[in-house]
């Protein structure tokens, strides 16, 4: 039985894999392939893209086998499961901005691969974990960014303002500080604090002085600025009614 499990997963068969994993486990629970079949069961979930059967069961082999050498794999391909639990065949071909999703399958991959390399630092697996972590930290980030955007184009400005607060205060070193920084520059123009505004700027010119959002001298640029609403001459004759200014919107990412 566990030759053909092997023969299944070499071909890729996954669900068949799984079936027979399972059945294995059932017929020998305490034979010698009963822990390499639960094992292995984590990984033919995860690829047939049962991810969240693939944390079950790596649930299960960690309750029941915490002592197995190879408890490592279980703790790296729970925090791979979950990591791509929002994920379907269709995203290899189709390609999405995952900070615009819900981030709770990010967050649970984060903690999940933090457990991995605070529990096993030097298991094989901690690398990748922590270049994972890496990754999702900054997608974290970008996802507060995103949804300050969204508060902008909704004209919440408080909400907005603290969303960056957030970024610059608990995502150091990612990214997505210099637009937490515009972000929190813009809101204090928009709420009035021109004080805290002029900071915040001089922060961010300081720090980022290639943030598209400042001009050569470090000023900062947007229809919304200290002086006012800046409005096209189109706008003003219209009494606002063509050619609107668009709501501050911040991403300085490269492919943006």
């Amino acid at each position: 039985m566990y030759e053909q499990i092997q023969e299944y997963l070499q071909n890729g068969n996954y669900s068949e894999s799984v079936r027979a994993l399972q059945l294995l486990e059932s017929r020998y629970p305490f034979g010698k392939y009963a822990e390499q079949a639960q094992l292995e069961l984590i990984y033919a979930h995860y690829q047939a893209y049962e991810h969240e059967a693939a944390v079950e069961a790596a649930d299960r082999f960690i309750r029941l086998h915490p002592q197995n050498p190879n408890v490592d794999y279980a703790y790296y391909m729970k925090g791979l499961a979950a990591y791509t639990g929002t994920e379907d065949i269709f995203d290899r071909f189709i390609p999405t901005d995952r900070s615009e999703r819900d981030t709770s399958q990010a967050k649970a991959a984060f903690s999940e691969f933090a457990q991995l390399v605070s529990r096993y630092p030097a298991s094989p697996y901690a690398a990748d974990a922590r270049a994972r972590m890496v990754y999702l930290r900054n997608l974290l980030a970008r996802h507060e960014i995103t949804v300050a955007n969204y508060y902008f184009r909704r004209g919440a400005y408080l909400a907005a303002t603290n969303r960056g607060a957030y970024v610059v205060e608990n995502f150091q070193h990612t990214p997505a500080v210099a637009d937490g920084l515009a972000v929190m520059a813009q809101g204090y123009i928009l709420l009035g604090y021109d004080d805290l505004a002029r900071e915040t700027i001089a922060v961010l010119a300081l720090n980022y002085p290639d943030h598209y959002s400042l001009d050569k001298n470090g000023e900062f640029q947007s229809v919304y600025t200290l002086d006012g609403l800046q409005r096209s001459w189109v706008n003003k004759l219209s009494f606002g009614l063509f050619d609107p200014p668009e709501p501050p919107q911040f991403d300085n990412r490269p492919d943006a």
